[in-house]
């Protein structure tokens, strides 16, 4: 079968040599046999087939492998620029130290080796290199319109052909069509998941619908990209064609993403009002503008790939630039990473009154860098993030109870018995009251001052908020107030008296103490009536 092939290549040679191109002599003029005798006005795949070695695989098979790689490079908009190409019949590659020649850097299995004959060849592994990106190319079979296309007409109207102008308008017209069809399927599949999920109104109007358009677009731009290569536009034009449709797949499907975000945030700020903490509510707007940072980030470099731009080496540069700026700005890292800690943590809460050291207020926003507290004296206090996270924090708003702690002095003469229904009056007006914890309290009568009697009472309030305590603490010690007055109770005032032992005329003073016998037995009389 070889030898029929090899007899078939120089019958090709007697024949057609006079009008195609042949020599193999170096990369470059095999690089040239190939494609030069596949182009329209010198056309002969037989001589093309040459630099592809029909002494080592079949004729035809030599062709398909030769016909392959020419419409694969067509249909990717690949330009081979043939002056780069060495012309050095001896070239050798110090990388692979052999003589090879990689056709392509982005594809560097299709290669030539020159042969011991002396000429250069495609190498055996570039037949599946050339297979694999054959596929790639043309997917789901759209490499079989290239054997239709042409019967629609072979005319060369201004560079191309008619069958390619006929070919561009059915896909514009199909183009069109597909987008009025998915757009109008993307409404409904839009107004389902609006009604089952219950995202109606202004909501839905603004971020959903948004999505629509670019969607539609997308699908448009990926219908494109399969059906571009098949048209088989000159070179030339199919490069600026297939890197402007490769750089609006990742465009749009930016603006899809970004877009989404803010459906993400939405639902994410339905969740957050139900729970309790009010850090949700600052969590979601550091979020969404966190994630549409990160989708920006992630297409921009996604854009940059397809236009070929080198990732890696910007990569580094950013990491080498990060470190640096990383080191120049470690005090924000701190806080930024505070901020977090605080999310994780939950210390407090928007609307708390918390203390931590001279700070001394109502928490207003948490935000990445710093978190602003509102002081009792109504000016905003920022303070950093990093400096909360570290620091001791006395939340007072998540207090379950309040404290209540106050001395009430009574003046020196109020009887015993007196003071007696007076405790038990200021504890009945605790039990009474709906505001303050039943099972802790603490009213005694505990201290005899310089100038009065004093009760301490000791009590806790269950109100959530500081103005609601201020309200219970009114409301309990007006009732002191009124008690007191009801049974003749005097508060007393730091007060001296002047004590003149003898006065003339006057009866002495000074106290006459009894024995202690006598009091021993007035103790004893004390004791034995209780």
């Amino acid at each position: 079968m070889r030898f029929l092939s090899i007899v078939l290549v120089f019958l090709t040679l007697s024949v057609f040599g006079q009008n195609g191109y042949v020599d193999l002599s170096s990369p470059h003029n095999a690089v040239r046999t190939h494609l030069e005798n596949l182009q329209p006005e010198t056309y002969n795949d037989s001589l093309s087939a040459l630099a592809f070695n029909p002494k080592e695989r079949t004729l035809q098979e030599a062709k398909t492998s030769a016909i392959k790689l020419k419409r694969a490079l067509d249909g990717k908009g690949i330009y081979i620029y043939m002056d780069e190409i060495p012309k050095s019949k001896n070239y050798f590659d110090s990388t692979g130290r052999r003589h090879k020649f990689v056709l392509l850097p982005q594809y560097p299995r299709i290669f030539l080796l020159k042969n011991e004959d002396g000429n250069w060849y495609y190498s055996d592994s570039s037949i599946d290199a050339i297979n694999e990106l054959y596929a790639e190319t043309f997917r789901f079979g759209t490499g079989s319109l290239m054997n239709l296309l042409p019967k629609l007409g072979t005319q060369k109207i201004l560079g191309l052909y008619l069958y390619q102008y006929i070919a561009i308008l059915i896909l514009a017209f199909v183009s069109a069509l597909v987008y009025r069809l998915f757009s109008i399927i993307t409404e409904r599949v839009i107004r389902r998941l609006l009604y089952t999920s219950g995202y109606r109104g202004e909501t839905s109007e603004k971020y959903l619908w948004l999505i629509a358009k670019p969607a539609s677009v997308f699908f448009i731009v990926l219908l494109l990209i399969l059906f571009t290569p098949a048209l088989q536009l000159p070179a030339e034009y199919a490069q600026y064609i297939i890197t402007a449709l490769r750089v609006m797949l990742p465009l749009f499907g930016t603006i899809i993403l970004y877009r989404m975000v803010n459906v993400v945030a939405v639902y994410l700020n339905r969740v957050a009002q139900k729970t309790d903490s009010t850090l949700d509510d600052q969590l979601v707007p550091l979020l969404r503008k966190a994630l549409k940072t990160f989708v920006v980030i992630i297409g921009t470099l996604f854009i940059l790939d397809n236009l070929d731009v080198p990732i890696l080496p910007l990569l580094t540069g950013l990491s080498i630039g990060g470190l640096a700026f990383a080191l120049a700005a470690q005090d924000t890292l701190k806080n930024f990473f505070g901020s977090i800690m605080i999310f994780i943590d939950k210390p407090f809460q928007v609307g708390d009154w918390v203390t931590s050291g001279d700070i001394d207020g109502t928490v207003e926003e948490v935000g990445f860098r710093s978190s602003r507290v509102r002081t009792f004296r109504n000016s905003l206090v920022y303070v950093p993030n990093a400096k909360l996270a570290d620091s001791t924090i006395d939340n007072h708003g998540l207090r379950k109870y309040r404290r209540f702690y106050t001395q009430i002095s009574i003046n020196y003469d109020t009887p015993p018995e007196l003071i007696e229904v007076f405790v038990k009056g200021l504890r009945k007006i605790v039990d009474t009251h709906p505001n303050t914890r039943k099972d802790t309290y603490h009213v005694y009568f505990n201290d005899m001052a310089a100038s009065s009697l004093n009760i301490m009472f000791y009590i806790f309030f269950q109100v959530p908020t500081w103005a609601e305590e201020l309200k219970a603490r009114h409301e309990i010690l007006m009732q002191i107030t009124y008690l007191a007055k009801e049974l003749g109770i005097n508060f007393a005032f730091p007060t001296q008296t002047l004590h003149v032992e003898n006065l003339p005329g006057q009866p002495s003073l000074s106290s006459n103490y009894v024995s202690p016998e006598i009091a021993t037995q007035r103790m004893d009389d004390f004791f034995k009536k209780k």
